[in-house]
């Protein structure tokens, strides 16, 4: 998405926990800075410097995020913690010190990255999709809150996007399951949960041009839904029983070879 910004001649500036991370937007020409956006210092000087330059600022992404799989039973309260601070309490901390400039300019877009996941609950993903359901919420409130102040709200319920995503959500689910757990003998289907958004995803520099394209349209639509499954899984929920839902993801993650 830095790069499709940057193509269209807009002023960008990407951040990174690690800063090296981003040398390849920094050799094209985008500007880079470190943010960890659970650090609220960290978010103020960046905003601040940002203002600083530009004396304003037109649109936020809130793109950060990482998803912490496993059984809900084995997952401790630190970690649920952690998983809610980055996904949720992150980008609602951003929001609060870009709220003012825009009010000032009288516009701004907010774009909160979220997920078919916090619309449809699977096994062995409950925290991640936990968290995506409440900046799900949290976006609708200030969808409404902000409207008076020319500030728009643009939720993204992505589905399956070619992205390194997998590969951090596995590395989440070993560290969670133990040989102790309920699920051991399911450590196979739980890992393979973790990287399901990888199968037959969409490739990322379509993604980004697609929402880029909506992002700089007129008026934006409130929610978008972008990349594989992300139209027909939440058709699922809302056109099947519960009843049923729970059957067939029982089954889909092996759940039912515990019985």
């Amino acid at each position: 998405m830095s790069e499709e910004f940057h193509r269209r001649g807009h002023r960008v500036v990407a951040t990174a926990r690690r800063l090296e991370s981003l040398d390849d937007l920094k050799a094209k020409g985008i500007t880079t800075e470190q943010l960890d956006v659970t650090n609220l210092e960290d978010a103020s000087r960046v905003v601040a410097k940002v203002l600083a330059a530009e004396n304003r600022i037109d649109v936020l992404v809130n793109n950060a995020g990482y998803g912490l799989f496993g059984p809900m039973l084995d997952i401790t309260e630190e970690e649920l913690c952690k998983q809610f601070r980055t996904n949720v309490v992150g980008p609602l901390s951003l929001t609060r010190l870009v709220a003012p400039p825009m009010r000032k300019n009288g516009s701004g877009l907010i774009v909160n990255i979220g997920s078919i996941s916090g619309i449809v609950t699977t096994p062995f993903a409950g925290a991640y999709c936990a968290s995506k359901a409440a900046l799900h919420s949290i976006t609708d409130a200030l969808r409404m809150e902000l409207a008076p102040y020319g500030i728009v709200l643009l939720t993204v319920q992505a589905g399956g996007i070619e992205t390194n995503f997998g590969n951090a959500s596995s590395e989440s689910a070993r560290r969670v399951l133990t040989d102790q757990s309920w699920f051991a003998p399911l450590k196979h289907s739980i890992l393979a949960r973790a990287k399901i958004s990888q199968e037959n995803a969409m490739a990322s520099a379509d993604f980004a041009a697609r929402l880029v394209d909506i992002i700089e349209s007129p008026k934006p639509p409130a929610i978008v839904r972008l990349g594989r499954r992300s139209i027909t899984l939440p058709l699922m929920k809302q056109l099947l029983p519960t009843r049923l839902l729970d059957e067939g993801m029982r089954k889909r993650f092996g759940l039912n070879r515990l019985q």
